[in-house]
């Protein structure tokens, strides 16, 4: 007799819940839908996803699989060696997970922090790199992007790529900063009218422009310690 799998794709669109976890994300799939996943096959008389919500209930819930062990998952109808391997895998990364903690972000306290952190990065660059750190509303750094490269003694960036990117990381202040290839970090006009325009922008969408600093070779300037911004 030849034996069936039921598959996942055997369901109906809207019961799939890989597709489902695509359009509306983990959160939105019960305990038995993420189970499904990772069974990916049923048995031939019955899908993953029936699977799945009999293991759970056979176990007591999704706790359950958590004090099962390798020899005791193999035990259940339906869960060979490779399912149970697997269960335990994913069991052991979100056990991980959970006493895993956030690396320490760097806090920027002053201007002399932030060209610190940046200063050997960029005062060797041969153009001109407009640099943005993002912060929380602890001026931790949460994210660090480039988001403009000029030629050799130019950089322009709009204000709408630096807000852009800062809503996309929730980001509560940024610290902007660029490099002179010249070595000489006296700020030009262009600067000056630029870092304007940038805290004007942040005004606007509640994200302040804490400083713009300009980095040279081995010096910086911080526009907001001159009074620029």
């Amino acid at each position: 007799m030849k034996t069936t799998s039921y598959m996942l794709r055997d369901l109906p669109m809207e019961e799939r819940p890989r597709e489902r976890m695509m359009e509306f994300g983990p959160g939105a799939l019960s305990n038995a839908e993420l189970l499904a996943i990772l069974l990916r096959t049923g048995t031939r008389s019955e899908s993953a996803i029936h699977m799945a919500q009999r293991v759970l209930s056979e176990i007591g819930g999704i706790r359950g699989l958590v004090d099962l062990s390798l020899d005791e998952m193999i035990q259940i109808r339906g869960i060979g060696p490779a399912k149970a391997i697997e269960l335990k895998a994913g069991i052991e990364l979100g056990r991980r997970l959970a006493k895993s903690r956030l690396p320490e972000s760097e806090t920027i306290r002053s201007p002399h922090v932030a060209a610190e952190l940046l200063m050997e990065q960029m005062r060797y660059l041969q153009k001109e790199h407009f640099v943005c750190l993002f912060l929380n509303t602890k001026n931790h750094i949460i994210a660090q992007e480039t988001l403009s490269i000029g030629s050799l003694n130019a950089s322009i960036v709009h204000p709408r790529e630096v807000f852009r990117a800062a809503i996309k990381c929730s980001s509560a202040s940024v610290v902007c900063a660029h490099n002179h290839p010249s070595g000489d970090p006296t700020p030009s006009a262009e600067d000056i009218r630029m870092t304007r325009r940038l805290c004007e922008a942040g005004e606007i969408v509640g994200i302040d422009v804490l400083d713009h600093i300009v980095i040279g070779d081995g010096k910086f300037v911080s526009l907001k310690e001159q009074g620029l911004m």
